[in-house]
């Protein structure tokens, strides 16, 4: 994908030759890193990941600062979407774009979900990005997005979702949106029994099933074919961008009605199912927001490298090993080579838990070359010594930080197409106390 074939005889011979080294420190040797990068990526890339190797990696959250601006100021990208709720993501939009409230403290918390909002670096790139939108030079104003499901460790209410919707009909067929409405309203309940944190564990004190949440399963399905028959006319009535954003939110309120059904139906695959699901809307959000770009610019995504890689993930939860697809393997069936995703991986990080790599592990080799970051393009393991990559050990975990899961190993080749390595990452300015913070819930 990224050079013509070439053949190595060892992994070491592959990265002496194409380790791009560089260091956050120097802009310069950045931004050139970048465009190498980016150059050998071609023209039809839409969608470009960037993973991080766990939650709370400072130096992770630097790169991707800087990643961005680079891309913004040399490759026209005007949007990035992170790990955070995608029904939160206009609060930041607005503050972006210089509307609503004055600080950044009054949309940290309600904009940003997880608790991303006090990471300093999440600070930085928000703030970054009002400034280059205030300047009257910049005619593509950048947008800022949240792509993940309402799925946090409780699932939000369907109402927010809903009501959207509704609101959007309501403005262009006021009876309509209120015989909707009367419909909707009641089967709503009270959203404290919908985000019940003990249905995370709990099938019988989730709702989904029940005989109002199954009715509203029916009314959702009648709201989001009246939208679309009406298609014309509602178009006529506003314009397509914000028909299709009324449409996206009522689809995303059915995909979150049956996240609720399957939290409350007991299943030795219902772990399984619920990640799945929420891949699965992650998935749907983003090709969402790059057809919102179209014509604008390009996308950078930010998320955990279990999100964005392409292969199956498959995690330990307890006595049961669970396997689904991630947003990585759906974004790769949707745009195919449209779609390019960087991975990290860090060599050791005593903030986090993470000693020195083994010797012969990907990390290890990595770290022994120039530079204290570099980039490496994967090929897709072509022209690698598949003998040598079959047989890579896998460096061990963290002590400290539950959210590095995904060490690089043999699937890493086709997972990524390229690899960002740092020598070593400090635990993100902000952020909460990793004796109190479990990110592996949060992944």
């Amino acid at each position: 994908m990224t050079h013509a074939a070439r053949v190595y005889a060892t992994l070491d011979d592959w990265i002496a030759h194409e380790a791009i080294p560089f260091s956050l420190d120097s802009r310069p040797d950045f931004n050139a890193a970048v465009d190498q990068v980016i150059d050998s990526l071609g023209d039809s890339l839409a969608l470009l990941g960037f993973g991080e190797a766990l939650h709370g990696g400072e130096e992770l959250l630097v790169l991707r600062n800087q990643l961005f601006q680079r891309l913004v100021e040399a490759s026209g990208y005007s949007a990035i979407a992170i790990e955070s709720s995608f029904p939160r993501g206009p609060i930041v939009n607005e503050y972006v774009l210089g509307h609503g409230p004055a600080s950044y403290e009054a949309v940290q918390d309600t904009g940003l979900s997880h608790g991303f909002g006090k990471f300093e670096a999440n600070r930085e790139l928000v703030e970054w990005m009002r400034h280059y939108n205030a300047d009257p030079a910049h005619s593509t104003k950048l947008q800022f997005y949240g792509f993940d499901s309402p799925t946090d460790i409780t699932a939000d209410s369907p109402r927010q979702t809903l009501h959207f919707a509704l609101d959007y009909l309501s403005e262009r067929d006021e009876a309509l949106g209120q015989e909707y409405r009367k419909r909707i309203d009641p089967l709503l309940g009270q959203d404290a029994a919908w985000e019940n944190p003990a249905a995370a564990l709990d099938p019988t004190q989730a709702i989904g099933r029940s005989a109002e949440a199954t009715a509203l399963r029916i009314e959702t399905e009648e709201l989001i074919s009246e939208l679309r028959v009406r298609r014309p006319e509602l178009v006529a009535k506003s314009d397509e961008s914000r028909y299709q954003e009324a449409v996206h939110y009522a689809v995303m309120a059915r995909q979150l009605l049956n996240y609720h059904a399957t939290l409350a139906q007991p299943s030795e695959k219902r772990q399984a199912r619920l990640l799945g699901i929420r891949a699965a809307m992650m998935a749907e959000n983003l090709a969402y927001i790059v057809s919102r770009e179209q014509g604008r610019g390009n996308v950078l995504v930010f998320a955990h490298t279990s999100h964005l890689k392409r292969g199956k993930v498959q995690w330990q939860w307890g006595n049961e090993t669970v396997i689904w697809w991630p947003v990585g393997s759906h974004l790769h069936a949707m745009f195919g080579r449209r779609y390019v995703v960087i991975g990290s991986a860090v060599g050791s990080s005593p903030a986090n838990g993470i000693g020195q790599p083994e010797a012969g592990t990907l990390e290890a080799r990595f770290t022994f070359a120039p530079g204290s970051v570099r980039f490496i393009p994967t090929h897709q393991g072509q022209g690698l010594p598949a003998e040598e990559i079959a047989a890579l050990p896998i460096r061990s975990g963290s002590k400290k930080n539950g959210s590095y899961v995904e060490p690089l190993g043999t699937q890493s080749f086709t997972d990524f197409d390229w690899f960002a390595v740092l020598d070593t990452t400090a635990y993100t300015r902000g952020g909460l106390s990793l004796e109190h913070w479990n990110p592996r819930s949060e992944q």
